[in-house]
């Protein structure tokens, strides 16, 4: 096969493109430029996509000895994720950029150019296995469950699956990949995971956010409407905070207050008690299935509503309106903007996006 692929700078891209050239397929790298802060460097462990990580990706390739390119990507990126992740904040959602980052960039963007291009299919880094089922190709996760990648796949439909090649998914730990990294001598063997928001490179969201969102002062209330705090800025809480709320009015009870909610209309920050975290269903409107629907308008399977939380066994109800999901026990922080992931064992049904959810506990219990 013609295989591009994605190298990011880090470690596993480096190695899942030695593997593609080692399979003797005909490979090409390319790095993409989200960025175009000519002088963006890599802090410590943070961020991705930078000047550093580009060079990685290049002295990577030379030595597989694979032909490389770094494609601008940075106007798209900026169009589809960093504008997005602003908007849904502005709506008080809590946006996931990485699952937009593989919707809108890495398996649309760069996989059309790669069609285009001739190629049969982008290679990545990513942790996840595909496997031939009986109404075809099939995401499931890794055999690495520490580093399974799968819920930031969810996104992906039928027809990006087809194009994908994932040669870490059966790898069975990071150290091994590391390992023959080194083997292999590329130079970032032991380089750190990036992590937080590469275009947040400092880890600094709230700071981020009000440059560009601004700060407007509004009241922190509780589940009855009753004032008891202000904030400088409703986008820099989250579902389920409980730190740095400076609240004016202590509980009744005496016991600490989470966020519950974000008003964005009213400039509101909602604030409870720990037991109103509790969502007993979620529901949203825009889905896509990762392979071939469910046959079933109803069915039973495992809800996922962060990268690395633990599954919970669910129903799920597929209406006009899009996928409702009811959890066998309550889910716990949920935000609207979320993304929720559904699998039966190991394999990925399919996603969407929670803009609904239901509270365990009603106002005034």
């Amino acid at each position: 096969m013609r295989i591009l692929a994605a190298m990011s700078g880090g470690v596993d891209s480096a190695v899942a493109a030695a593997r593609a050239v080692e399979a003797g397929h005909d490979v090409v790298g390319v790095h993409l430029a989200l960025s175009r802060a000519g002088g963006t460097l890599r802090t410590g462990s943070r961020g991705c996509c930078t000047i550093e990580d580009a060079l990685d990706a290049r002295r990577a390739a030379d030595l597989l000895g694979i032909p490389f390119y770094v494609w601008d990507f940075s106007e798209r990126f900026r169009d589809d994720v960093i504008d997005d992740f602003i908007s849904e904040y502005r709506a008080g959602r809590t946006p996931n950029p990485c699952m937009r980052c593989n919707e809108k960039i890495k398996f649309a963007a760069l996989l059309e150019r790669a069609i285009e291009l001739g190629f049969d299919a982008v290679c990545t880094g990513h942790y996840a296995t595909l496997i031939d089922g009986e109404n075809g190709l099939e995401l499931h996760r890794a055999a690495d469950d520490a580093k399974d990648q799968s819920y930031v796949l969810g996104v992906l439909t039928a027809e990006q699956l087809a194009h994908t090649y994932f040669p870490l998914g059966t790898t069975p730990s990071k150290a091994l990949v590391r390992a023959e990294a080194a083997q292999r001598g590329l130079s970032v063997a032991q380089k750190p995971d990036s992590h937080d928001i590469c275009f947040i490179p400092d880890g600094d969201t709230r700071g981020w956010l009000a440059e560009k969102v601004g700060s407007e002062t509004g009241d922190i209330v509780d589940r009855s409407g009753a004032v008891v705090g202000s904030h400088e800025g409703a986008h820099g809480y989250t579902v389920g905070q409980r730190r740095g709320l400076k609240l004016g009015v202590p509980a009744a009870d005496g016991k600490p207050r989470f966020v519950l909610e974000i008003r964005p209309v009213t400039n509101t920050v909602v604030v409870g008690p720990k037991e109103a975290l509790a969502v007993s269903e979620i529901a949203g409107g825009r889905f896509s299935w990762a392979g071939a629907p469910p046959q079933e308008q109803t069915f039973e399977c495992e809800v996922q509503i962060r990268a690395h939380a633990e599954p919970v066994a669910a129903v799920a109800h597929v209406t006009v309106d899009g996928v409702r999901v009811e959890p066998a026990h309550p889910l716990d922080g949920v935000a609207t903007g979320q993304t929720a992931v559904l699998y039966v064992a190991t394999r990925v049904l399919g996603q969407f996006t929670i803009d609904r959810t239901v509270s365990a506990v009603p106002v005034g219990v």
